[in-house]
């Protein structure tokens, strides 16, 4: 039987109608969007205590490089004051409870500071609800109620975006397990109490050929054969310290195994696909931060005995990046929303992911072009805005990995 090219049209068709009716039912919801008193309260609230607070602090955090714990703390006890520290965990744990929705409107506010600053927030990770009664009187309640800080540990040397790659090796060892490894890259570790640690436990046959078991472990700060170095100097968030972690025959208790025994992947799976839409929302809030000071400068800058807004040159560029940002904060907040409804949103994340941090490095990019020569001196916070841009299509999953994501959503509904 001979195959037309319109029967492979018709073919394809079929097999697609279902995204494309899920895509038109999300356009014709994300229409009627619009923020309930209580989001444009959150909104409002996280803003001003963001200007307040914590502008006015990010020129000596630049300078230094450096949050002083102290000044950390103070942080944490005004958001505390303010009943507005863990706004992502469940009320249910302590936590603000706060849908995904509305905590990524929070996200997006804080995007718009220094995240040196931005950390002492607390939004534990979410990950911790998944623990047992005991793990969570340990390490969650006092996360909720301002006492502990965690960090996540993932990132090897070897193994970044393909995290069964990992070579941090957990073995067991009667009540105990005995971790031997190295992870880099793990963001406020040295701001950390304990650290949710992922490591590997065996390996399992599957038909794609052997894949290691990963296992979720909580380890304390102070743990023997535990050590968190500094990390790498890096040109992006400065203050913001990434932190090397090594495990030299640590021996950790089996009752600090976060879930069972080989089901790390599948929970990190569960709880942590959020986060990549945390990084969305922050380059959001960010960009808009960027973009209100080119509205400015444009407007109040002359060359040539006029504003250089007037210019086409610079009036045209400003249009493009507003086109951008508002594109960048539409699909954060619709992917959200998904998850809010209980849809599937991980296409979605990745969407968001992928555009808002590409798009953040394009307004930023624009921004030093539209100020000229001050755009890269670091008397104003341009370059700063700039040189931080530039990790963010890095961490948390890549762009080509995001772009992988979004092409196998698409694809294997297909059968390719």
């Amino acid at each position: 039987m001979t195959i037309t090219l319109n029967d492979r049209f018709a073919a394809t068709n079929a097999a697609s109608s279902g995204i494309r009716m899920d895509l038109k039912q999300l356009y014709e919801d994300a229409m009627e969007f619009g923020l309930t008193h209580e989001q444009q309260l959150v909104v409002d609230t996280v803003r001003d205590f963001v200007e307040q607070e914590f502008y006015p602090l990010e020129d000596e955090v630049e300078r230094t490089g450096q949050v002083p714990r102290a000044l950390g703390r103070e942080i944490q006890d005004k958001v505390l004051e303010l009943g507005f520290y863990a706004p992502n965990i469940p009320d249910q744990f302590g936590g603000g409870g706060l849908d995904t929705l509305t905590f990524t409107l929070l996200e997006r506010e804080l995007g718009r500071a220094s995240m040196a600053l931005s950390v002492f927030w607390g939004r534990p990770s979410n990950i911790l609800c998944a623990g047992n009664a005991g793990q969570r009187a340990h390490y969650l309640d006092p996360c909720v109620r301002g006492e502990k800080i965690d960090a996540l540990a993932m990132s090897e040397p070897d193994a970044g975006s393909d995290l069964r790659g990992m070579k941090t090796f957990a073995r067991r060892d009667g009540d105990d397990y005995v971790i031997n490894g190295t992870k880099h890259f793990i963001s406020h570790g040295d701001v950390a109490d304990f650290v949710i640690t992922f490591a590997a436990t065996g390996e399992d046959e599957t038909e794609a050929g052997f894949k290691k078991r990963i296992t979720c472990f909580l380890v304390d700060r102070d743990t023997p054969g535990f050590e968190i170095r500094p990390g790498y100097n890096s040109v992006s968030h400065r203050g913001y310290h990434n932190t090397t972690l090594t495990f030299d025959d640590c021996r950790v208790p089996a009752s600090r195994v976060l879930g069972e025994e080989g089901a790390g992947f599948d929970l990190a799976n569960s709880w942590l696909a959020a986060t990549r839409l945390t990084v969305a929302a922050m380059c959001v809030g960010r960009a808009r931060r960027c973009f209100d000071l080119c509205v400015d400068w444009a407007a109040n800058r002359r060359q040539f005995g006029q504003p250089i807004g007037r210019f086409q040159g610079i009036s045209f560029k400003l249009a493009d990046m507003l086109t951008w940002i508002d594109a960048a904060d539409w699909l954060t907040l619709v992917a959200a929303w998904r998850l809010d409804q209980g849809l599937d949103a991980n296409r979605q994340i990745a969407q968001a992911k992928l555009y808002a941090s590409e798009m953040l490095g394009r307004v930023t990019d624009e921004a030093v072009q539209i100020f000229g020569g001050m755009g890269l001196m670091d008397d104003l916070p341009i370059e700063r805005f700039w040189r931080d841009a530039r990790v963010e299509r890095i961490w948390d999953g890549t762009s080509e990995i995001q772009r992988h994501i979004i092409a196998r959503d698409l694809l294997r509904p297909l059968g390719a």
